[in-house]
């Protein structure tokens, strides 16, 4: 059996469960989620936790079991505490703004690179080469980190580029000088 999948989920005081046949509904502070069960897993809530089951053990289902308590694990997390990335901008001339809720990156391109928040999602830029990128919902928070990361992508000659808090980018040495 399953790992994780076995181990129960706490819920921490002010988060509601709500399960109604194969939709979970998650309330917390910082908002509302819900996920879709698959047809052969079951969620039930005892006391102050939150217990994922599968009904068979075809091998999509045990690999769905695991899955779908760590994404209920994550929506619990999300509704308390939220989530956020932190992405660094390095490189001469390279910069980001708020314009209202929009972000705003100034990248080397001829245009300057307007990033609207999808709903759920909140841009905070603490410095001009300092993006957070905050929501309640890890894997939005995360996808749109890496859409963000890949309009200038760290690059290993000169480590310029948009990378997140704390990557290491491998350096390449350039070219070698001219024989004679």
């Amino acid at each position: 059996m399953s790992r994780i999948g076995r181990k129960p989920i706490p819920l921490p005081t002010g988060v509601e469960i709500k399960i109604d046949g194969k939709l979970v509904s998650v309330k917390g502070s910082k908002g509302t989620l819900e996920m879709q069960i698959m047809p052969h897993i079951d969620v039930t809530q005892e006391d102050a936790n939150l217990i994922v089951t599968r009904q068979s053990e075809i091998k999509a289902v045990r690999a769905a079991h695991g899955m779908t308590r760590a994404i209920l694990n994550n929506m619990v997390t999300g509704v308390n505490s939220g989530f956020e990335k932190v992405l660094e901008i390095v490189g001469v001339g390279y910069r980001a703004q708020m314009q209202g809720k929009n972000l705003v990156l100034s990248l080397g391109f001829s245009h300057p690179v307007e990033l609207v928040p999808p709903t759920g999602i909140e841009f905070v830029c603490e410095s001009p080469t300092k993006i957070v990128v905050r929501g309640i919902d890890r894997q939005l928070v995360g996808q749109i980190a890496s859409n963000i990361r890949e309009y200038r992508p760290p690059e290993p000659y000169k480590g310029k580029g948009i990378r997140y808090s704390g990557e290491y980018v491998i350096r390449k040495a350039g070219k070698a000088g001219a024989k004679k």
